[in-house]
């Protein structure tokens, strides 16, 4: 047969082969989806055809590339070595691909069945974990099998086992903070102290947990920052987290006041203002005078919601409309400030004393 020839067949027969077991998973997928609507894993897998296709490809390839005839091919090393990273690569990527889509499947089937959003967004944490964990021990696996692939690396492989023990040392020294930040990832992940979703306070910032890592966490603030700090933070300092024990919460309103301010007029119009306000979840309110100064009042206003974002409108709500209406109704209850007029020399010729 002609080498041109072989070498059409070969390439050829490789495609269609590929691509026929593509179409045919692919079609399984899709019944098998259309069987079981109750659960997104087979179209979650349908995303790994395009890694099965370079697989199946690959693999066919090396299987046949020297029957081509082709001297280039059938005498060159190199090609061969090359469709073994290719390979190996593949490979790699196609099981990432696979144990992230059990995974999500799995976390959406639980967060469907489940009501309590604190447990969905601990095992939301714990899932996006697993998963770059899945990633990151993959492609190191791939990258030395890849390695091996090379004579160079084999021979040098013998020296670096000789002196592990060194290399070891030398490495978790060197790596302290990152491996102390890898397992406080992981403290964080399954000893459920932070989630994804959680209101934090941390470092004097309000805002809520929008990413976790193996090495980092990522807070939104409420002005749309973003603050990124090392998840060892987390299990070493004390932090506020308003959404562990369940989210709702209870917050409180402080108005200086004029001694002679009518107290009882004042907590009814508390009571009044938060019956319209939505946000208010009803639990729950309070009034009272907490302290005095030599000037006024302190007075404390109570008022619960559902979560921190309703406790701030609430809190901001009270706090305004009761301001407003001691202004126009009782503007003497409000603190008064009394400054002596600055004496002028006009004063001085007048006689008045300075």
């Amino acid at each position: 047969m002609n080498t041109a020839l072989r070498l059409l067949t070969v390439l050829g027969g490789s495609i269609l082969l590929t691509a026929a077991a593509g179409w045919a998973v692919d079609r399984l997928l899709r019944r098998a989806d259309a069987r079981h609507p109750e659960t997104p894993l087979w179209n979650l897998l349908r995303r790994c055809r395009h890694a099965l296709r370079i697989v199946l490809l690959a693999a066919l390839f090396k299987g046949a590339y020297q029957q081509t005839g082709w001297p280039p091919l059938r005498d060159n090393a190199a090609a061969g070595r090359i469709l073994s990273l290719a390979l190996i690569g593949a490979g790699a990527w196609l099981i990432v691909v696979v144990a992230s889509a059990a995974v999500e499947s799995g976390y959406a089937r639980y967060a469907t069945g489940t009501r309590d959003p604190a447990r969905v967004r601990r095992v939301r944490t714990q899932v996006t974990l697993i998963t770059r964990v899945v990633t990151v021990v993959a492609a190191v696996i791939a990258v030395a099998a890849m390695l091996l692939t090379f004579p160079s690396f084999r021979a040098l492989g013998t020296s670096v086992l000789a002196s592990a023990g060194i290399i070891g040392i030398v490495a978790g020294v060197a790596a302290q903070s990152t491996l102390g930040n890898l397992f406080a990832g992981f403290q964080i992940a399954f000893g459920d102290l932070v989630r994804i979703g959680d209101t934090v306070v941390v470092a004097g910032e309000w805002g809520v947990v929008e990413d976790v890592t193996l090495t980092f966490l990522a807070v939104r603030t409420w002005d749309e920052r973003r603050i990124t700090m090392p998840v060892s933070y987390f299990t070493t300092r004390p932090f506020e987290n308003w959404s562990r024990g369940g989210v709702q919460m209870t917050g409180t309103v402080f108005l200086h006041c004029d001694p002679g301010a009518p107290v009882d007029l004042v907590r009814d119009k508390v009571h009044e203002i938060l019956h319209d306000c939505p946000e208010w979840d009803g639990r729950g309110w309070d009034l009272a005078v907490t302290e005095t100064t030599p000037s006024t009042i302190v007075v404390r206003a109570i008022v619960t919601a559902k979560d921190a974002d309703d406790l701030w409108t609430v809190r901001c709500a009270v706090r305004e409309k009761l301001v407003a209406w001691l202004a126009e109704k009782h503007p003497g209850a409000l603190p008064r400030i009394l400054l002596d007029r600055a004496p002028t020399a006009h004063d001085a010729t007048d006689g008045r004393h300075i």
